[in-house]
């Protein structure tokens, strides 16, 4: 495995994602689980096995994108075979395979000049701005290529929480929890929860898609409101 050959022990819901076959996946899991980690190592495989395959990676900024890209690099130089490089720059890699992995900030007008994607990542999903998400589709059409989304929650709301939630058989979920990683102290998850309070916790540690901070109406009360039964207003 890519992983023990960089020194990397993974834990086994990581062994899981990395031998899985599913061609769409959502990872929401706490900060510090290692889903960045998991992603690189799945990114740095798709680029060496698979010729001329181009990866990107898309956060909410071009520092993010560059922070999970540092990361691949890191797992890249653990490697002893590792592949050469054509070129290594501060936002892509170059194989001489052909493939590309390139970081990107989460901007559409960025990406749109992009096609036939192997694979994409989508870091800090749940910030990631709907309109780009739905623009950076359309690059899997033709290349069945695959789509990683990745993040904790960020209330009830956008693609991310709707995939989970409504996306159907078609993703395969992984949730983890920070009481499920064995790196994270029991004693520091309690003083997290004391210092950053119990909306941050439950969103940050225990992956749960939490009401906003500024929202008048519980999500299930509205829910609760609404009448499948009343027909729309019809306009002339």
């Amino acid at each position: 495995m890519l992983a023990r050959r960089a020194g990397i022990e993974p834990d086994d819901w990581q062994t899981d994602v990395l031998r899985s076959q599913a061609a769409q996946r959502i990872l929401l899991c706490s900060r510090q689980s290692g889903k960045s980690t998991v992603t690189a190592i799945l990114a740095l495989f798709t680029a060496i096995y698979q010729a001329r395959a181009l990866v990107l990676i898309l956060s909410p900024t071009e520092r993010q994108s560059i922070e999970l890209l540092m990361k691949l690099k890191a797992v890249h130089r653990s490697l002893a075979d590792a592949p050469a490089l054509l070129s290594d720059a501060a936002t892509r890699m170059d194989f001489e395979n052909g493939s590309r992995i390139i970081a990107l900030p989460g901007k559409e007008q960025t990406i749109r000049g992009f096609s036939g994607a192997a694979l994409l990542i989508l870091d800090e999903a749940a910030r990631i701005p709907d309109a780009l998400y739905y623009s950076v589709r359309p690059m899997l059409a033709v290349s069945g290529g695959r789509i990683v989304l990745l993040s904790t929650p960020f209330g009830q709301r956008g693609f991310f929480w709707k995939e989970w939630t409504e996306g159907g058989d078609d993703w395969q979920r992984v949730k983890i929890t920070a009481e499920m990683c064995p790196r994270i102290p029991r004693d520091w998850l309690e003083q997290e929860r004391r210092t950053i309070g119990d909306w941050w916790f439950r969103q940050e540690y225990l992956c749960e898609f939490v009401d906003t901070v500024d929202q008048v109406f519980r999500f299930e009360d509205i829910q609760a409101a609404l009448d499948p039964g009343v027909k729309p207003l019809e306009w002339f």
